[in-house]
């Protein structure tokens, strides 16, 4: 009786067990798809409205109502609605994602605090790419992630290449961020910066784009900008069981031969979670447009037969020889969550790209302009690595209500190979970077309508830097002079706060003070270069501050006002680097440098009409001060020198110019329909750099006048866009000094000058969701084969290009 009581017993936990599990398979969880939040108020009902379900505080419903495969919607007033069945949500872990409407005004963001605040209470101007944006886009290196938004011009020396331009700034000027560490560098030059094409754009959650200076927050380098990439973080379980998801994608391009496969899988626990990514990319020489420009053409190549090097004539010359590469990227992320008030998290990412060519210096051509200049001239493998580990709390405490602790550790690898034309000798150098990076972070909500955010940060980088001379005939190696002082240092101990003050419910104000100290340590090796010095001690501080407003004088009016300074202390690459910078000159060290300082405003209007068109627009204007730019310089009393076998003017970056940028950018959005819409973007800016002696000369980094139109349909199931995209013209009189010293890259005018010609290209690109697992994309660029190049790039942009896209969710 005893044994049939406790069978009994047994059945009845069992059956109990089932219905619960049964009860909680039909719970589901509706969440932000960007954010990760619990959404409420989400009405969920079948076709034809008659059983319907509404989620909780917690995000959560129960679908018990439902069938297992009736198809049921899930709607919000503020996201697209998704429809689905209960069997699908089964195999998601009953977790339900919607996106945010692109017409919703309440936007979150967090790069101008590195904390959660409304997108209408900041004055400054922001520009949000979301996963799903990046999906559609489908771009092939995050380089083109930023010019896709239409916002953010693009310069490409190379195809393994992207470095944005923002408001007249680039390179060391701007700054880049991944998952709130700075991946800026003590060797972060002022030419062109590829380190954007190591962010793989298959793991991106959400990209945030600060315009102009940045520096309370983010201090050195963010002068014209910040640029924060936000990859995916791990899901946790809504359930008690282990969920599994995952994505599976492909990609091809005609016009560079491109394929590229992806793969990244999701475990979570209720309290664990991991994210696991993987991508291979593999990209042939590129086919530029049929009109345009002959100049343009790479008619030949140089190649290397029975020991000698030879011109070779290219039977296409619309490709563009050699310019293929290969890259991988892998991210792996976890997350523990032991209670509400702790997140600890844990990133791995590694990317690494194969040997990529320089190509605007293997079409340089030679003193007599009868042949090219250099046999060889590649990159090596740019190898990014970084491990963070953050704990986030949120709750109450005496001093905050939420603190990040981030620490980072980062490994750069990057090396140039370089043969003059019928030379034996192959030059080398080779750069390796350590850096390591402490934030703390607060932020505090209890001062009434005061919201307080404040931190700390250390960062510290090591350069490695050496350089050698291969001969290619014999093998002999010897010693060379390398780019950097090797075992060289630069670190910075910074302090800040920012206060975000809600005046009215209309009226938001947002200040901020900063101050960094900058230490820079060089030892100078006189083995291969005879410095008149041994080694290069600075040390600067630099105090900076913003103080901007947002204003609703009416609930469909938005005027924004913004001030700020920002700065940019000197580098290892500004002090200590030795390089041929452009045909005929070599940049030298400089050890007296300062900091250069920014002063910036800026005035925004946005008006929306009815939720059914909104204009934006935004002036700006920027002034730099102590600015460092390359200049010609003397070495040892000597104009010029010997180097790399080429007698070379002396050039070094000095503290030699003022500068100042202004411009003006408009944005329209219009919403016909539930499927019809209109985009577009317009920016115009304009920039004079003035050196000491008073003469004047245009910027560099300032973009053409660019622009884009979209005209978008959609429905549930497809969008499709088609698009124009536009560059101005830029004269041979507004050309800075050191683009016109590269005419080889230029079209020429009427008087044989070089000058940057204006360009259009019609596009369309579509994405079809063929089931709730398996969605297509297709794209059709430079649909009428533009020949055109943007301004001061080496390579020709694509002629007309098919790029066809796959991607499963399971």
């Amino acid at each position: 009786m005893q044994f049939l009581t406790s069978m009994r017993n047994v059945a009845l936990l069992i059956f109990f067990l089932l219905v619960s599990l049964a009860t909680m398979a039909q719970q589901a969880v509706v969440l932000d798809a960007d954010s990760g939040n619990e959404i409420v108020n989400v009405a969920v009902f079948n076709q034809d409205k008659s059983k319907t379900a509404v989620t909780d505080f917690d995000g959560s419903c129960d679908l018990s109502i439902f069938g297992k495969n009736e198809r049921i919607t899930f709607k919000h007033i503020s996201y697209e609605a998704i429809t689905t069945t209960i069997a699908q949500l089964s195999k998601r872990g009953n977790r339900v994602y919607l996106n945010l409407k692109p017409e919703q005004l309440e936007e979150v963001v967090m790069s101008v605090s590195k904390w959660e605040q409304q997108r209408k209470d900041v004055p400054q101007k922001i520009v949000a790419i979301d996963a799903r944006t990046i999906a559609f886009t489908n771009p092939q290196t995050s380089a083109d992630l930023l010019q896709n938004s239409g916002k953010v011009f693009v310069q490409k020396s190379q195809l393994g290449g992207g470095s944005p331009l923002i408001r007249g700034f680039a390179t060391n000027r701007l700054l880049l961020s991944v998952d709130g560490v700075r991946m800026n560098n003590a060797i972060f030059r002022g030419g062109n910066v590829q380190n954007v094409i190591s962010i793989d754009p298959f793991t991106i959650k959400n990209t945030e784009i600060i315009f102009g200076p940045g520096s309370v927050i983010y201090g050195s380098d963010a002068i014209g900008g910040v640029m924060n990439f936000f990859t995916q973080d791990p899901r946790f379980s809504y359930t008690d069981s282990l969920t599994f998801s995952g994505k599976a994608a492909y990609r091809f391009a005609t016009a560079n031969n491109e394929n590229t496969v992806h793969l990244d899988f999701n475990l979570g626990h209720q309290t664990w979670a991991s994210y696991t990514s993987f991508t291979y990319n593999s990209f042939g020489d590129l086919t530029m447009g049929e009109h345009g420009p002959d100049s343009y053409l790479r008619n030949n190549f140089v190649a290397r037969e029975n020991g000698q090097d030879i011109l070779v004539q290219n039977n296409d010359p619309k490709k563009q020889v050699p310019l293929g590469y290969d890259q991988i990227n892998f991210l792996q992320k976890f997350r523990y969550r032991p209670n509400k008030n702790w997140n600890y998290d844990l990133g791995l990412y590694y990317s690494e790209t194969s040997n990529y060519s320089r190509y605007d210096r293997l079409i340089r051509p030679d003193d007599a302009g009868t042949g090219l200049r250099s046999a060889e001239w590649f990159y090596g493998p740019q190898k990014w690595f970084m491990t963070n580990f953050r704990a986030t709390q949120q709750g109450k405490n005496r001093f905050y209500d939420g603190l990040k602790i981030t620490s980072a550790y980062q490994f750069f690898e990057e090396s140039r190979i370089s043969r003059n034309f019928q030379e034996v000798v192959r030059n080398t150098t080779t750069e390796q970077v350590d850096a390591l990076s402490l934030n703390l972070d607060f932020e505090n909500k209890k001062i009434g309508n005061l919201r307080l955010y404040y931190g700390a940060e250390y960062i510290f980088n090591k350069i490695g830097s050496t350089g050698q001379n291969l001969n290619i005939d014999t093998g002999e190696i010897s010693g060379a002079v390398s780019r950097h002082p090797d075992g060289s240092t630069w670190q910075t101990l910074a302090g800040y706060i920012n206060g975000e003050y809600q005046i009215q419910p209309n009226l938001t104000l947002l200040s901020g003070l900063r101050y960094s100290q900058v230490y820079v340590n060089a030892d100078f090796d006189t083995t291969f270069f005879p410095f008149p010095f041994e080694e290069a001690n600075v040390s600067s501080g630099a105090l900076t501050g913003s103080l901007g407003m947002s204003w609703f004088p009416k609930a469909d009016l938005q005027i924004t006002l913004n001030g700020s300074t920002g700065f940019r202390a000197p580098n290892i690459d500004d002090i200590g680097k030795v390089f041929d910078s452009e045909p005929g000159s070599v940049v030298v060290p400089n050890p007296d440098l300062v900091s250069e300082y920014a002063y910036n405003a800026e005035l925004g209007v946005s008006k929306n009409f009815n939720d059914k068109l909104v204009l934006k627009g935004a002036a700006f204007y920027t002034y730099l001060v102590d600015a460092l730019v390359r200049r010609d310089f003397e070495f040892n009393g000597q104009s010029q020198i010997e180097y790399n076998g080429e007698l070379s003017n002396v050039q070094a970056i000095q503290n030699a110019a003022k500068a100042y940028v202004y411009g003006f950018e408009f944005g329209v959005e219009a919403f016909m329909n539930e499927n019809w819409s209109f985009l577009g973007n317009l920016t115009l800016t304009e920039g004079v750099e003035e050196d000491d002696d008073g003469t004047d000369s245009a910027a560099r980094h300032v973009a053409p006048t660019f622009a884009d139109a979209h005209l978008v349909w959609k429905n549930q199931k497809l969008k499709a866009d088609f698009f124009l995209n536009y560059n101005g013209e830029i004269p041979f009189a507004d050309l800075a000094i050191s683009e016109r010293n590269k005419p080889f890259i230029y079209a020429s005018d009427q008087n044989g000058n070089p000058f940057s010609p204006s360009w259009y290209t019609l596009n369309f690109r579509s994405q079809y969701q063929i089931s709730n697992a398996l969605k297509t994309t297709l794209s059709l660029e430079n649909i009428t084969n533009q020949r055109y190049r943007t301004y001061s790039s080496g390579i020709v942009a694509p002629g007309t290009n098919l790029i066809l896209g796959l991607g499963y969710t399971f």
